[in-house]
């Protein structure tokens, strides 16, 4: 998911380069929603490991 939102933050900064502002604005858009999922996803795991180490010991 992380590798999307940096291809999609590429593909935003490519476009607004070249001009293209509607572009850029819906790839940097769609760039910022994966990355909060990812953030959200990778703290729900984090807190499930830290749940499970402390249930083994």
């Amino acid at each position: 998911m992380l590798k999307w939102a940096l291809i999609f933050l590429v593909i935003s900064l490519v476009a607004g380069f070249f001009g293209f502002s509607g572009v850029s604005a819906a790839a940097a858009t769609i760039a910022r929603v994966l990355f909060a999922i990812f953030v959200i996803m990778f703290l729900v795991f984090l807190i499930l490991a830290v749940m499970a180490g402390n249930a083994v010991v």
